[in-house]
């Protein structure tokens, strides 16, 4: 059985330095407002993470532009979402 760490290792991703397509529009919100931390598990490309504070960190690098996270952060509306410049962002390998 194939992981599916193996299978995102198939695409790639070309970063657009300094311009990520993804914010957290207000990081203190995710820390203190949000107690569910759904970004975390929901994303398929793993880009949150929960620090030891309770602050969730957001790295573009990877993402696969699904939209998860703007549907999961319902509650809040603390994603700020939009699509990459053209030429960067996820390249898939098959498609």
């Amino acid at each position: 059985m194939i992981k599916v760490e193996e299978k995102l290792f198939q695409n790639r991703y070309r970063v657009d330095a300094g311009r990520p397509h993804i914010t957290i529009k207000d990081p203190q919100l995710c820390a203190t407002g949000c107690d569910k931390k759904q970004c975390t598990v929901c994303c398929p490309a793993g880009c949150y993470t929960e620090e030891g504070n309770g602050r969730v960190v957001m790295i573009a690098d990877g993402c696969m532009e699904c939209g998860t996270c703007r549907i999961i952060c319902d509650e809040h509306r603390n994603v700020e979402w939009d699509w990459p410049r053209g030429g960067f962002g996820i390249l898939f390998k098959f498609g």
